[in-house]
């Protein structure tokens, strides 16, 4: 186990995200580029395809963690069967979700649909389904876009720890995706519902939406649900529907009999946003 992994069972998670914020929003000059100059040279970004390329001109460190593509940087399978990579990263796991609703971490590590939306009723139309994680890095674009088209019905806020998600934790902390903070997004389609969850990391618990912006709050103790049900807040496929302040996880739910995964996606394999995720049955 490594040294990070050991130290967040201990690390005050709250104080130090706490603080990671507040470096974050900082428009101190000195301090927003210093964090700037230093993730682009440690993690390799690439600015070239920021739709601000110039990294002296983030007016902070988040604003530049958030950053938007140029028009046309990803664009999405054009077969209209095709489910899409919600973002750019790498798959931490892809598969079936079990009939009792369990999901697939690591070897020897699982968690299951309900514990991870935080409502067993939720996560009944997802047994037999499909599940692809995808892990986000600090190198990567921070925005996540809809696998298919969809209305949004509610959002539940499920408050945590924050654990990184680094392949070390995935491997040994026992149920992480369910422990993390997370925003758990669901939405209903023409074939049933698509669920989207936003799971927090280690200093990362800041996670915006389209529809209502930032969504997590600062010490949540309980479980907050939102009702969107008659509010026609309707997502396309392939539209941004959140972002990450800093970087993370997101974990797409498909139900039975929906959808396929697509030929040669595992663990570990690198993705870009827009690319199949897996196609219509």
């Amino acid at each position: 186990m490594s040294l990070l992994t050991t130290l967040t069972h201990a690390l005050p998670h709250r104080l130090l995200s706490s603080m990671a914020r507040s470096l974050a929003y900082s428009d101190n000059v000195r301090t927003k580029q210093w964090l700037i100059d230093t993730v682009t040279r440690r993690f390799g970004v690439d600015l070239s395809e920021a739709a601000q390329a110039d990294p002296t001109a983030y007016p902070t460190f988040n604003s530049f963690f958030t950053r938007a593509l140029k028009p046309g940087a990803r664009v999405a399978d054009p077969d209209p069967r095709a489910f899409l990579m919600p973002a750019d990263g790498r798959i931490s796991q892809c598969g079936a979700i079990e009939g009792d609703g369990r999901i697939f971490q690591a070897k020897g590590q699982s968690f299951t649909a309900a514990e991870l939306l935080g409502d067993a009723a939720l996560a009944a139309p997802f047994h037999g389904g499909v599940f692809a994680t995808v892990y986000l890095s600090p190198r990567d674009y921070h925005r996540v876009h809809m696998p298919w088209t969809g209305t949004l019905r509610e959002t539940v806020h499920v408050p945590g720890r924050l654990f990184s998600v680094g392949p070390d934790a995935v491997r040994r902390v026992p149920r992480l995706f369910a422990r993390n903070e997370r925003l758990a997004c669901l939405f209903d389609t023409d074939f049933g519902p698509m669920a989207s969850v936003m799971v927090g990391a280690l200093l990362v618990s800041g996670v915006e939406t389209v529809w209502s912006g930032e969504e997590i709050p600062e010490y949540g103790d309980r479980i907050t649900r939102k009702d969107y049900r008659g509010e026609a807040i309707r997502l396309q496929r392939f539209e941004e529907m959140a972002r990450f302040n800093y970087g993370s996880t997101v974990i797409v739910l498909l139900p039975p009999g929906v959808a396929t995964l697509a030929p040669g996606l595992q663990a570990e394999s690198a993705v870009r946003l827009g690319q199949r995720l897996a196609t219509r049955d």
